[in-house]
């Protein structure tokens, strides 16, 4: 049986962005199995401590555009590290995901999901707005139906359950992953992440 990564992620996030592919990379090469889990980090964040941007103190938010230009140069990836549309609802994208994973298979939400954050990091586009996630549906060549299908009471349950069950995990930010009970936290854990799956280096 391959092993499984449980992958929590926020479609806004900017971490998020900048390590979705690296991590489609390394599951694929390790042949494990990548569970896509898409939670409510404003819920996490009031049992964790954590805070919206617009809290932190200024030398923080400083700090975080500095790493986010250091990674996006890095890594090669194109991003506005402060684009047009940031911060931005990211609930129905999420929930949309959850949609698609469930008519349409993970691999799908996962394809979807990396044009996500490429809509808001590279091409500062308004995910909190239909027509956009119309859009990038129709340009993954998923069904249109798929948004209407994001608004059940099914899908709510399971983005409750998932921002429940990454409570329970010790969840704190995104993304996380873990494997066989194991916590990593950030897109720079990442070689981490690698190190722990069968056949690493």
């Amino acid at each position: 049986m391959p092993t499984r990564i449980d992958y929590y992620m926020v479609p806004q996030s900017p971490f998020v962005y900048l390590g979705h592919q690296r991590l489609m990379q390394i599951a694929s090469k390790a042949g494990a199995q990548v569970r896509l889990l898409p939670f409510d980090l404003g819920k996490v964040f009031t049992v964790s401590g954590g805070l919206p941007l617009g809290q932190r103190a200024p030398q923080r938010r400083a700090y975080r555009l500095l790493e986010l230009r250091r990674f996006s140069e890095a890594l090669g990836l194109p991003m506005h590290i402060e684009p047009a549309f940031f911060p931005v609802a990211g609930d129905d994208a999420a929930r949309l995901l959850i949609a698609v994973d469930a008519a349409d298979g993970t691999e799908a939400a996962l394809r979807l999901a990396r044009a996500v954050t490429r809509a808001v990091w590279e091409e500062q586009r308004n995910i909190a707005d239909v027509a956009t996630l119309g859009e990038l549906l129709a340009a993954e060549n998923l069904p249109a139906s798929r948004i209407e299908e994001s608004k059940s009471a099914q899908v709510q349950q399971t983005y409750d359950a998932n921002t429940q069950q990454a409570i329970d995990t010790g969840i704190f930010g995104a993304p996380s992953f873990v494997i066989d009970g194991e916590l990593f936290w950030g897109q720079d854990r990442l070689d981490f992440v690698e190190r722990k799956l069968p056949g690493s280096r």
